[in-house]
């Protein structure tokens, strides 16, 4: 292939991709989906066939983009009509905390851990899992957040010395005694508090933290919430 024959196609991908683009409108970028990201990529394969394989020729490039930027553009349709198969395309949003407690089973199906939980609360500027009432994970990756008014503390823990973040002292039933260390607390002195906001079992706990305020978070693994 010339370099001639080269510009010519990179300048043909470019506006093709260009301008359908512009038809299949804004969401490809402002609104990720699963269905948009694996759309994506599939058109920019093509676009970039298109441009430098001499042995793609330039109709068949074309067509792929055509082809492929209509069925993005007809399933975006239907994906607005239909909310069965909107939801077979992109998902259906996941309530990770509900009236503050952490839905573990949500978060497995989500395939977010509490640590990645615990930095998404970080972004939105929440570093205290007690101010939190509901935080939603939706489709496009983003969690949203509504905090607790007036927020409810803890138990309060005196003469410790606070953090500016909050600090996990039990994830899924386990200790973390690096922290404990940190704060120079003990075992007992944790099994003590955790007694004081009801666990009667540390296998029980989900998690429970240091907060920020100094006051415990805890979060049982069997949530009952209120009717």
């Amino acid at each position: 292939m010339s370099l001639l024959e080269l510009g010519l196609r990179i300048i043909l991908s470019f506006f093709v991709l260009l301008v359908l683009t512009r038809l299949m409108g804004r969401q490809e970028i402002s609104q990720l989906t699963f269905f948009n990201f694996v759309s994506g990529i599939a058109i920019g394969s093509i676009g970039a066939n298109l441009a430098i394989n001499p042995d793609v020729p330039v109709r068949n490039g074309l067509v792929g983009l055509i082809g492929w930027s209509t069925i993005t553009i007809a399933l975006e349709w239907l994906d607005i009509q239909s909310p069965k198969l909107r939801k077979a395309l992109d998902g259906e949003p996941k309530i990770l905390i509900k009236q503050g407690k952490i839905m573990e089973k949500e978060l497995k199906k989500a395939r977010v851990d509490l640590d990645a939980l615990l930095s998404l609360l970080r972004d939105k500027d929440i570093f205290i899992l007690s101010e939190v009432d509901y935080a939603i994970f939706e489709t496009n990756g983003n969690l949203s957040v509504l905090k607790k008014s007036p927020p409810v503390p803890g138990p309060s823990v005196d003469s410790i010395k606070k953090s500016p973040v909050a600090t996990t002292l039990v994830s899924d039933g386990k200790i973390h005694t690096e922290n404990l260390t940190k704060l120079d607390r003990s075992e007992p002195w944790l099994h003590q508090q955790l007694m004081l906001s009801g666990v009667k079992s540390l296998s029980d706990v989900f998690y429970a933290g240091l907060q920020k305020d100094g006051t415990i978070y805890v979060d049982f693994k069997e949530d009952k919430l209120p009717e």
